[in-house]
């Protein structure tokens, strides 16, 4: 009888026939791959002891720490020697970006270092090609046309007039030392006749490498009639 109730309490409730529990140390109770130090107390629950394992493997290591340090001391190391050259340059308190867009304002705007800049007036017509060089208040300083270098009357209005003529203002303009005074130019250009297009190529070219980057701006002042006086009759030949 006793044998039987045995049996059945044992399958029953097959932990209570197996003896006593042995208690487990501290030392059995930290996980081996655990950060926290040996003489930690065991917690009350097999639900404790899952959440303490959790917590140890998301807690930061001190390598993190240390290396987010050492960056963090990089960064701040690179730009103090970026500081103080940018000190030493004489641009302290500025960055690189704001000194170059100074910079910028400086050499590529048309009134960039606010002195107005000369005019050069190229008056194109199909007859003859006349180039003027003015101050910013309209005061001419030197003004030359075809006639000038040496043509005559119909000849003065064809390409090759008009492009010699543009070489020798620009060398002029050299060989006279307004380079020294002139800080800007303006382009006007007046009518559609062969001297637009040559002296174009003269500027563009090997003559105007010189006066080229003085340039700063290129408008077009050829009039145009609305309305007004009847106009001539077109020419027809034959």
């Amino acid at each position: 009888m006793k044998a039987r109730l045995w049996n059945s309490l044992e399958q029953a409730i097959p932990w209570a026939t197996r003896g006593k529990f042995q208690s487990l140390s501290r030392f059995e109770c930290t996980s081996s791959f655990s950060t926290t130090s040996s003489t930690r107390a065991p917690p009350a629950t097999a639900k404790d002891a899952m959440r303490q394992k959790e917590n140890d493997l998301l807690r930061p290591s001190q390598t993190t720490t240390s290396n987010s340090a050492v960056q963090s001391e990089g960064l701040n190391g690179v730009l103090s020697i970026m500081n103080s050259r940018y000190q030493n340059a004489g641009q302290r308190g500025a960055s690189y970006i704001d000194g170059l867009r100074k910079r910028q304002e400086q050499h590529f705007t048309a009134y960039g270092n606010r002195t107005p800049p000369h005019n050069l007036h190229i008056y194109a017509h199909k007859h003859n090609t006349l180039i003027t060089l003015t101050r910013p208040n309209g005061d001419p300083l030197m003004s030359l046309g075809c006639g000038n270098i040496g043509f005559r009357k119909s000849h003065r209005g064809g390409y090759d007039p008009a492009f010699q003529l543009s070489s020798h203002v620009l060398a002029q303009i050299q060989e006279k030392g307004f380079l020294h005074d002139i800080s800007g130019i303006t382009l006007v250009f007046r009518g559609f006749g062969h001297g637009r297009e040559a002296f174009t190529k003269v500027l563009l070219g090997n003559e105007g490498r010189n006066v080229r980057p003085l340039v700063t701006r290129v408008t077009d002042a050829t009039r145009l009639k609305f309305g007004g006086t009847r106009s001539r009759n077109v020419r027809r030949l034959g």
